[in-house]
């Protein structure tokens, strides 16, 4: 195993720098902004080496790409051909890129390497739709055919748990089945691959296209993305969450502010952040068009691996004079509880300001919002305040064992209540078997799907039109926390009411 030494974020060169303060727009008028913001002049290109004892600097990105390339350094905008160690393919876009891989290299070819291919069924799953199943019977006989180890199967739909291979959303049992490990390169066919960043390796989401060529070649063309780094420092108060986080950096820059661009977080903040909360971070900079997004790895990501992989493994770091394409500070002290408004994740508002928005439901859940942090949250709101919720609440564990979680883990300061008997008591839904759920829509009876125009308050990562099922439909894009508290008063709510 690598050496659990962690080496602190250091300072570097940049083309500009930003300093935020809190500077969310409201729901009904904009709050003045204080940014600053100074620009350097436009970096010059960086020369190779002209003797051995001088090296280019890189970025943590552009290392594991050039040991994935087999190249001495990398500068952004180059295209290398890089070797793959995880593809993970799922039931919406495995069927296609199988067949992409068998018209392309023949129908009796055998992938590269069946240990480095990871299939996960967790879409369309809990569904009577043929074709939803017709999609997983083909993962099956793919898997069989090519003797892939890691495929984590369903065959019986109507009692999850008889099921032991199956897992659920699949960026979250990529970390709890031990495929993400620092240093590497995983790609999925998901845009939310970007969520095994928070690992210190390069995870990002590939077509189908590219998904068939890497099944034959274990091999892609990429182009290195220059990188954006986030510094965010200060104590972070205890009514915020990652989510808070990353809607407060896509609400600055957009979500085309960081297009094929890797994001790198660091600071005291980030420091602090447990790996769950770390792949919160990580998951949503796709939002903001990002190519991948990466926390240095450090005490905390090795902990969490203990036991859940045997490879070893070598985390990289960014140089102290590596260069950034720009970098954004932020004093998360100074930050409030935030939601994404319809239609666009950086539609950006302070919670406290949408406090007049009436709406008809609350989902917790995905691979944003449904893992055991973030039902613990969720409870710890419900805790606290002693009352019932007032809308529909539904709850959508990402994986088995985070439905196991929600109810043997005891929730802190509870007298020992597990989150289900917290959920229980509050008028919850019955936490639902594991899955993406309806945060995608998916066919007209999966559960939770919004199949009516209603408002929902969100813990998942998109709402745009039609994302949960009906296209008139208003998604608020929130944390646990301010999910939980807007469940308590059919209000768009700040958790602050409840937290103190």
């Amino acid at each position: 195993m690598a050496s659990s030494a962690f080496a602190p974020p250091s300072s570097s060169l940049i083309s500009h720098k930003h300093d935020f303060g809190l500077s969310p727009a409201k729901c009904k008028r904009s709050l003045s902004r204080r940014i600053v913001s100074v620009m350097a002049p436009q970096q010059t290109q960086r020369t190779p080496a002209s003797t051995g004892s001088v090296k280019t600097a890189m970025t943590l990105t552009e290392k594991i790409l050039a040991r994935a390339s087999e190249k001495p350094a990398l500068m952004p905008g180059e295209n290398v051909w890089v070797n793959v160690d995880i593809l993970m393919t799922h039931d919406v876009c495995g069927p296609g890129s199988i067949g992409i891989f068998k018209r392309e290299f023949g129908q009796n070819a055998k992938v590269w390497d069946r240990e480095k291919v990871v299939i996960i069924p967790d879409h369309y799953i809990f569904t009577a739709d043929e074709r939803a199943n017709r999609n997983v019977d083909i993962l099956r006989d793919f898997c069989k055919e090519q003797d892939i180890k890691y495929f984590y199967d369903i065959t019986d739909l109507s009692n999850f748990k008889v099921n032991p291979d199956y897992k659920g959303v699949c960026h979250v049992a990529l970390a709890q089945e031990g495929h993400c490990r620092p240093g590497e390169v995983l790609l999925g066919t998901d845009s939310h691959t970007c969520t095994a960043g928070a690992f210190g390796q390069f995870a990002t989401g590939i077509g189908n296209t590219d998904a068939g060529f890497v099944l034959g070649a274990g091999k892609i063309l990429l182009k290195v993305p220059p990188t954006l780094r986030f510094v965010l420092d200060g104590e972070m108060p205890d009514y915020l969450l990652a989510k808070d986080l990353i809607l407060q950096i896509i609400g600055e820059i957009s979500v085309s502010g960081a297009t094929y661009k890797a994001m790198e977080f660091v600071g005291s903040t980030v420091e602090g952040l447990n790996m769950e909360e770390r792949m919160t971070l990580c998951n949503m900079v796709v939002e903001a068009g990002g190519k991948n997004g990466v926390v240095p790895p450090d005490s905390t990501t090795y902990k969490y691996l203990e036991g859940k992989t045997s490879l070893s493994y070598e985390p990289v770091y960014s140089d102290q004079t590596a260069r950034f394409l720009s970098e954004y500070r932020f004093d998360v002290s100074k930050l409030e509880p935030l939601v994404a408004k319809p239609h666009s994740p950086d539609n950006r508002a302070l919670a406290r300001e949408c406090k007049d928005v009436k709406i008809d439901r609350v989902y917790i859940g995905s691979c944003t919002g449904g893992k055991t942090e973030d039902f613990l949250a969720a409870a710890k709101v419900f805790l606290a305040s002693g009352k019932k919720v007032k809308v529909p609440t539904f709850l959508v564990p990402a994986t088995q064992k985070v439905w196991m979680d929600i109810y043997t883990m005891e929730v802190p300061g509870s007298g020992g209540k597990t989150c289900s008997q917290i959920f229980e008591e509050a008028g919850c839904d019955t936490p639902a078997s594991p899955s993406c759920g309806a945060c995608l829509g998916g066919p007209r009876d999966t559960y939770a799907r919004m199949n009516e125009p209603k408002v929902c308050v969100s813990t998942t990562n998109r709402n745009f039109p039609g994302r949960m099922g009906h296209k008139e439909g208003q998604i608020y894009l929130a944390s646990p926390y301010t999910a939980a508290a807007s469940a308590l008063t059919g209000y768009v709510t700040d958790p602050r009411e409840f937290l103190h």
